[in-house]
């Protein structure tokens, strides 16, 4: 049940996601940031929490759950260091996925060839 929980949150995320971009103008990035916005905020309204606890990785894998993350960490830190919190704790708690992301980043470019358009 787990597995179709998720797959139903993380596909109504993306489809959300395929929708404002077959309807809309907005950029890849625009809609990129909104989505890590509304993590954030919905994260701050409490609201994502209980959807992570319903659906897993359905609600941390898109990048909704990035948002989730941050303020998760950004939260974490403040209730450990302070005001300083707000500029370690997001770092801090998605240092992993950022770190992977570079990597494998990387290892795509070196097997990899540009093509001129």
């Amino acid at each position: 049940m787990d597995y179709i929980k998720a797959f139903l949150v993380g596909g109504a995320i993306c489809g959300i996601g395929q929708i404002f971009i077959d309807r809309t103008s907005l950029t890849a990035a625009k809609l990129l940031t909104g989505y890590v916005c509304t993590g954030v905020l919905l994260s701050l309204l409490g609201i994502y929490g209980k959807l992570v606890e319903f659906a897993g990785a359905g609600a941390t894998v898109p990048l909704t759950g990035f948002g989730y993350s941050l303020f998760e960490g950004v939260k974490k830190a403040i209730s450990e260091n302070g005001f300083i919190g707000i500029f370690t704790g997001g770092l801090t708690a998605t240092a992993g996925g950022i770190a992977a992301a570079v990597v494998f980043a990387f290892l795509a470019a070196l097997f990899s060839k540009p093509k001129a358009k």
